[in-house]
Formats: C-alpha cells, structure tokens, sequence
C-alpha cells in the first residue's frame, strides 16, 4: 500500500481531494495512506449535534462526511487517512476498524504506553483518557477518512467541545506519557508500518 506524506496541510482541501481520490478510483487504483498534520480545525461528522461545539474561538468548523461528532485536529496529531477499497480487498469494515485500533495500541506499546481499545465507542485510550480518535466513511464500497493519533500538541481546543461527543472525555498524547517524545515522523513510520501489516490480514 503507497505512503504519502502530505506533510502540514489546512484540512478542508485534503477532504476535498479524498473526495475526488474516491470518487475517481477504479478497481485498479491502489490503495494509499495519506499521512497529514493538520493547521487548527474542527470537524463536525454527520451525525454532529451543535450542542457538543461548546466554544469555537478562532479555530474554523468544517462540516465533513464521516461518521461521528465533532474533533479536533492540529498541529503535533498525527493524522492517517486510509484509502481502502475494502471490497476487492474482501474484507469488512469492522476488520477495518479493529486493525486500525490495534496498529495504534502496537505503535504504541512500542514507546513502553499500554492503551485498549473500547468496545462501546471508537478510538485508544490510555486508562480512560483518549489518545486516538478513529472517523470513516463508507462509499461505493470504498473508505476513506481514518485516525488521529495525538503526539505532542496543545489540547485546549478539545475543552472547547464534547470530545467525539463525550461531555468530560478527557484526551492524552504521547508526549504526557513518554520523555523525551518521539517526532511524529518518528510516530508516523511505525505506525504505517504496522497499518500496512494489520490491513493486509485477513478479515476473521
């Protein structure tokens, strides 16, 4: 599966071009990792209610397809979006979730941090504090969207809103945990390392 390095990018134009990545692709498109640090934003998915925005300040909301409630990106988060065409691949979206949930716990584990999974809402944790976010979205029978994995970045955006629409989730990254901190180029090659692994498994 291609890498591509977007580098720090405003997010409204790399939503865009996953789009168009989907729309466009044929049964012979490879599929890509698009790895990406976003400029500050709030995304609000389809099912986001208003309620869970408590504070916008400065920072822009975008409204996007994916499913889920409201998050943030920034600068510091490490961002993968998977461009899977899950069909030829013969697989489920549930596989889908699960090896991205278990190549961050690995990525993880790999800087001596022990988190889980939970089965009653999406993301990482590290006891009950939230270090990944996970957002797909399901369209002609491929997925695009992904995670967020936070590595050392200012999360005061995230007490502006109800976390993914948890009032009180309290979020965590690497660099609370571990010093000194990885670099998310560091972060990032581990991790889609193990994407690359975990995706290509077959579905159980």
């Amino acid at each position: 599966m291609k890498t591509v390095d977007l580098g720090r990018r405003d997010y409204l134009p790399v939503f865009e071009a996953m789009k168009r990545f989907n729309d466009s692709r044929s049964a012979d498109t490879e599929d890509e990792l698009w790895v990406v640090e976003h400029n500050p934003v709030f995304t609000q998915g389809l099912a986001g209610k208003a309620e869970h925005l408590l504070d916008a300040a400065d920072i822009p909301v975008v409204q996007i397809d994916r499913g889920g409630q409201i998050t943030y990106h920034g600068p510091g988060q490490l961002v993968v979006y998977t461009m899977i065409d899950f069909k030829r691949r013969k697989t489920s979206v549930r596989h889908i979730v699960s090896a991205l949930e278990n190549s961050i716990i690995a990525t993880l584990a790999a800087y001596g941090i022990a988190s889980a999974a939970d089965p009653q809402r999406p993301g990482v944790y590290v006891d009950s504090k939230k270090i990944a976010s996970l957002g797909l979205r399901i369209k002609n029978g491929s997925v695009y969207h992904g995670l967020a994995l936070n590595v050392n970045m200012d999360l005061t955006p995230f007490t502006h809103i109800n976390p993914c629409g948890y009032a009180g989730l309290q979020m965590t990254q690497i660099a609370d945990l571990v010093s000194p901190c990885p670099t998310l180029a560091d972060v990032a090659g581990k991790l889609t390392a193990l994407l690359n692994k975990n995706l290509a498994a077959e579905a159980v």
